[in-house]
């Protein structure tokens, strides 16, 4: 059914979104165990391809070498940010010395910040080949070539914010930033999958009007994108908590408003999610791409909200926080590309 330069094309994009996942995964694992500053320099690892693995294989002076780098970087950085009108936001870069706080060697911490990075280099490698081979639709259907090439500039821009990450010692607002982009590089993948598939397999696409449904559709992964917001803003809030003197069962309480607001389109979110799963049952078979992605956002919904049961009960463990995360943007990949699925065929 597809020619052979198409089912590359289709194969390196779909090889890719499972790559992007793992990805947010490693950057899960990195988060939830404090390992963000396990190299204290970007792209290499204390100015090593491969990193360290004892204390005694650190060049002397190293704090302060990389702290004066890192220095460098920020302003550059601040600039940017006072030519957007942040000029707070720009003063604070400057001039917060916790910013430059320097972090003991860890080689635990160390391992687990380059292998995340290590991921994230195999999916750029991914993304590269999979704009290569969008090529092959320049004549058939050019948005996909568009999309490949502009997420390829994307996942660009987030090294680079990745590197900003480093530099400015894990500023809270900056990770929320880099999770979010995280997000956008992740659909866009889904997106031109789905409009490689569907360019011969139409059968995917439904033959009527679903208003109702796609309408359903789009609320549920606006509420999602909104309950991802605040759900990042909660983490911040946990972030700067960590070192303080307040006690780890006491965050929930400290955190107050914000977290039930999160926790209150959590549930709206899981209502929606049922509503939603329902009515596409009633509407397609059970054999149908369309029934069987509402159910597994039916299934990722319900291990978000245990896993966030779980969170709120037990002092914020660092697993269930991987799993949150992890669930939520699965979740809401799912959500997009059942949207996509609910689109009406054009003849």
């Amino acid at each position: 059914m597809f020619p052979a330069a198409e089912k590359r094309f289709i194969k390196t994009n779909l090889i890719t979104i499972i790559v992007l996942f793992l990805v947010i995964v490693a950057g899960g694992v990195v988060r939830s165990t404090g390992s963000g500053m396990g190299c204290p320099d970007w792209p290499k690892c204390f100015n090593r391809i491969v990193p360290p693995t004892d204390i005694s294989q650190l060049p002397q002076g190293y704090e302060q070498h990389y702290i004066e780098g890192r220095a460098k970087k920020n302003e550059r950085f601040a600039k940017i940010v006072e030519f957007f009108g942040d000029k707070e936001m720009a003063y604070k870069l400057r001039t917060d010395k916790s910013i430059l706080q320097h972090e003991e060697f860890n080689v635990a911490k160390t391992w687990t910040e380059y292998i995340n990075r290590l991921v994230g280099v195999v999916s750029g490698f991914c993304l590269l080949l999979t704009a290569i081979y969008s090529f092959t639709y320049l004549k058939l259907r050019s948005s996909i070539v568009v999309w490949s090439v502009i997420n390829l500039f994307v996942v660009v821009l987030q090294a680079w914010l990745g590197s900003i990450v480093v530099s400015t010692n894990l500023m809270p607002w900056i990770i929320t930033v880099h999770m979010l982009l995280a997000i956008v590089i992740v659909c866009i993948s889904i997106y031109t999958y789905f409009k490689a598939v569907t360019l011969r397999n139409k059968s995917l696409l439904v033959n009527r009007s679903l208003g109702i449904l796609k309408g359903l559709a789009i609320a549920s992964i606006l509420l999602m994108l909104t309950q991802v917001i605040v759900g990042t803003g909660v983490r911040e809030e946990v972030d700067l908590l960590t070192g303080s003197t307040i006690a780890r069962t006491d965050f929930i309480t400290t955190i107050g408003q914000q977290f039930e607001l999160h926790r209150w389109l959590a549930y709206c979110s899981l209502i929606l999610v049922i509503v939603l799963f329902f009515l596409v049952r009633t509407s397609f078979n059970s054999g149908s791409k369309q029934y069987k992605f509402a159910l597994i956002a039916l299934i990722l919904v319900g291990i978000q909200m245990l896993s966030g049961i779980i969170l709120a009960r037990f002092a914020i463990p660092a697993f269930a926080q991987t799993t949150h995360l992890v669930v939520a943007t699965l979740l809401f990949g799912a959500q997009f590309y059942l949207l996509l699925l609910l689109n009406k065929q054009r003849h």
